[in-house]
């Protein structure tokens, strides 16, 4: 017979309130809570607690404090990733995040669901689905995404987005519910905003 813990990973029904993953999360709260009230010069003391709690990490990440999540095992980070302020990510199931991936401040990721109807809802039931945030992604501040989730590599999700289903690669995405507005060409290499160049000469330095 699975456990809960097994059951959630699963992506099960489960009960999340048993002794196990009640005292997973206490684990990740004192941790958390550690993390987000050290001194600002000690990144390296912030960045062993995030070593020990994630499931996998590299050695080029930053993530600014506040952050929290309900398990921290569940989270799996690529090279080079950062973290603006007030990031939440509940674990239930795994959030694989791919290489070079940006986050803005105030942004959710949700793997937790509950039932819709009351009556299971009310009786402790609930479940977890994983996202995948592909390599090279940028999600703009005070975006959620949603259970079951995948961003595609090179693409951007816009500020305040919902994301509520899977978005494509090389993409910009935006709104509430998220779709997709535009692809990502070439020309964006050129332009940084709007009608504004990058300051930058054929051989590659700025002028």
């Amino acid at each position: 017979m699975k456990t809960s813990k097994e059951k959630m990973i699963a992506g099960e029904v489960y009960q999340a309130m048993g002794r196990e993953l009640f005292d997973e999360r206490q684990h990740a709260k004192e941790q958390l809570h550690i993390f987000n009230n050290l001194e600002p010069s000690k990144v390296k003391a912030r960045n062993q607690i995030v070593k020990k709690l994630f499931g996998k990490t590299t050695n080029l990440f930053f993530i600014e404090p506040p952050f929290r999540c309900d398990y921290g095992y569940n989270i799996f980070l690529g090279d080079n990733f950062y973290a603006n302020f007030n990031l939440t990510i509940l674990d239930c199931a795994p959030v694989r995040i791919g290489a070079n991936v940006m986050i803005g401040p105030n942004v959710s990721i949700f793997t937790a669901g509950h039932p819709v109807h009351p009556e299971p809802r009310v009786a402790g039931w609930e479940f977890a689905k994983p996202v995948t945030i592909e390599d090279n992604v940028w999600i703009g501040g005070h975006s959620v995404i949603n259970p079951g989730v995948t961003i595609g590599k090179n693409s951007v999700i816009g500020s305040g987005s919902v994301v509520t289903k899977d978005i494509p690669e090389n993409v910009i995405a935006v709104g509430n519910p998220c779709r997709v507005i535009r692809d990502i060409t070439e020309s964006d290499k050129t332009y940084f905003y709007k009608e504004e160049k990058f300051p930058v000469l054929e051989t590659g330095e700025e002028s």
